[in-house]
């Protein structure tokens, strides 16, 4: 198969999985007003695990101490910006959520380049920076920077790790049982983290309708697809197509809950797929040309 043609295949279900995410923040949105963050979380997540477990349970025969530890490792930093972000999104504005949140984009390649010495293209770098700027006019009105802010650039932090572990450790494995154990792993975290106000269960038939919508395709499939991806991919091109999850959440607001469609909104997102088109042309053939069969 064609080089050039087989880099859309882990891009497009990239851009599938933003889509989910994008609309995901619609459908949870009234769900997370009748039950607290972390237990919706740990229920979302902990399902997830579940149900992958149940269709695929030999998918763990074979799974060695470094392979279990390496799942844990990319759950923790999976579930603890989860943790962060939901903490700093309650002492912040959504937009900067939104923002800070999307800083990956520009801390994947520093830690890539910092600490596991992979080369950083000049072409990705100005994909991250036009990602950057799209995500800055779509998000800020100004930006004060008090904890929740913190918290959330956190979040953003390890959200960054996560890419970048799974860009190290996701190839030559099997991408069922790693993203088996980075869910079940996060599951934990926030059932922990909802102990010091109380684990509460799904309230009404609606908020197990987005718990389940989110457990199957914005976690179990989500994830797959992102771990195998990074088989294939630098994770610094893999952080900027993830960003587009924010424009798909805009547009799931604007189709979904009616928000407005504003120039700034057109604009921002201009710039965003600016980052994304240059992210996926700067992909190496040698690492696309993996898909090949």
């Amino acid at each position: 198969m064609n080089l050039q043609r087989n880099r859309f295949i882990p891009v497009t279900l990239l851009l599938a999985v933003t889509i989910v995410w994008g609309s995901a923040f619609a459908i949870m949105k009234d769900s997370l007003d009748r039950q607290d963050v972390n237990s919706f979380l740990a229920c979302r997540f902990i399902i997830a695990a579940g149900i992958m477990f149940i269709l695929r349970p030999q998918c763990l025969k074979h799974i060695d101490k470094a392979f279990l530890a390496r799942g844990v490792a990319t759950g923790a930093f999976l579930g603890t910006g989860y943790i962060f972000q939901t903490f700093g999104l309650t002492m912040t504005t959504v937009a900067k959520t939104g923002f800070l949140t999307g800083l990956y984009a520009v801390i994947v390649p520093l830690i890539a380049a910092g600490i596991f010495k992979a080369r950083v293209r000049k072409l990705q770098w100005l994909a991250v920076i036009l990602a950057l700027i799209g995500m800055a006019i779509l998000s800020l009105n100004g930006l004060s920077v008090g904890l929740g802010e913190f918290l959330v650039f956190l979040s953003a932090v390890m959200f960054a790790f996560h890419i970048v572990a799974l860009g190290k450790w996701s190839p030559g494995r099997d991408p069922y049982a790693l993203t088996l154990i980075q869910l079940a792993t996060v599951g934990v975290i926030c059932f922990i983290g909802s102990l010091k106000s109380g684990f509460h269960m799904p309230p009404d038939h609606g908020v197990w309708v987005a718990i389940i919508y989110t457990a199957i395709f914005a976690s179990a499939i989500a994830f797959i697809v992102q771990t195998w991806a990074q088989s294939f991919m630098s994770a610094t091109s893999v952080g900027i197509i993830l960003t587009m999850e924010y424009i798909f959440a805009a547009a799931f607001g604007i189709i979904l809950v009616h928000e407005s469609l504003t120039i700034r909104t057109m604009i921002g997102g201009l710039f965003v797929m600016g980052g994304l088109y240059l992210a996926i042309w700067s992909e190496e053939p040698e690492k696309t040309g993996k898909i090949a069969s």
